[in-house]
């Protein structure tokens, strides 16, 4: 890759990523609507509008290297993480991964199960379940439409546009900023509605771009380790579907000691595996490393 100019194209990065973030946040208010953000009216016309952005973010990417002057000998979507080379590992161990870190809420889920284990499975394989969520168009936005476009946008997207000039350590800390910020437009609609004083709204967001940060820091990592976005969309996901970990239930719980001990063991298997299951070996050469200046260490 040319390294020549490389102010002109940080600045042509950050200003590629702010305008994609404003393009995505945007398109979700080019509808009028009095009705919550719930409703599936709502939910039709701005998974439609997110769904167009993340359709033009390749022609994005594919313009911010004409000028920033960028050449490399991969294509815009193997940059984007759409590409074959590793895809079967890509699909499973970073999800893998994340149902680790989730040991200890899975196995609280089966606690309070009444049918236990056998009950969680059968929720889970169950077909009639599956066809209801299919036609339910809240579950649609949060398991199918919102991960995917949120990823090929803030990870597929921006990333490839601030490896070069921050390299990748350092674009795992920026990028997940960018999908934090895009969160802050929840303040809007909760203003609206005037269900809750701006105090507790404020801290509400607060806690969501926190918690948006740190995951989107986590699916950064994942795509440039992996070089796929789809470990990121399956992880964003899953992690959707179960919620923050309810430590305080935990703490309650009649089998607190146990729970807590599952948590923690989650938790630090996590951090064991997190390098070993996002090794280079499974997925092939990272077309996106191409981008990235030396030292490329996460790569």
């Amino acid at each position: 890759m040319q390294v020549e100019n490389t102010h002109p194209r940080c600045f042509l990065g950050l200003l590629s990523c702010l305008f994609l973030a404003g393009l995505y946040v945007g398109s979700l208010y080019v509808w009028r609507s009095s009705s919550p953000r719930d409703h599936p009216s709502v939910i039709k016309r701005r998974c439609a509008s997110v769904l167009l952005v993340s359709a033009v973010s390749p022609a994005v990417v594919k313009t911010w290297m004409h000028w920033a002057d960028v050449k490399v000998d991969v294509s815009v979507w193997e940059l984007m993480g759409l590409r074959m080379d590793g895809l079967v590992a890509a699909s499973i161990l970073p999800l893998l991964l994340t149902i680790v870190f989730y040991l200890g809420p899975l196995v609280h889920s089966a606690m309070d199960n009444p049918k236990g284990f056998t009950g969680e499975m059968q929720c889970a394989l169950d077909v009639q379940s599956w066809r209801r969520c299919a036609g339910d168009a809240v579950w649609l936005r949060n398991q199918v439409v919102a991960p995917v476009t949120e990823e090929l946008v803030f990870r597929g997207a921006m990333l490839p546009m601030l490896v070069p000039c921050t390299g990748p350590t350092g674009a795992i800390v920026t990028a997940p900023l960018f999908f934090g910020v895009a969160h802050f437009h929840h303040v809007i609609e909760e203003r609206r509605l005037g269900k809750e004083s701006m105090s507790v709204i404020l801290l509400v967001a607060g806690m969501q771009f926190l918690y948006t940060t740190v995951f989107g820091a986590f699916t950064a990592f994942i795509f440039i380790r992996t070089g796929h976005v789809v470990g990121p969309v399956l992880c964003h996901s899953f992690c959707n579907s179960q919620g923050l970990p309810d430590i305080s239930s935990a703490l309650q719980h009649p089998q607190s000691s146990a729970l807590l001990f599952l948590y923690l063991l989650g938790g630090l298997l996590f951090l064991v595996l997190l390098f070993p299951l996002t090794d280079q070996y499974f997925y092939g050469p990272i077309p996106i490393c191409s981008l990235a200046p030396p030292p490329a260490s996460v790569c």
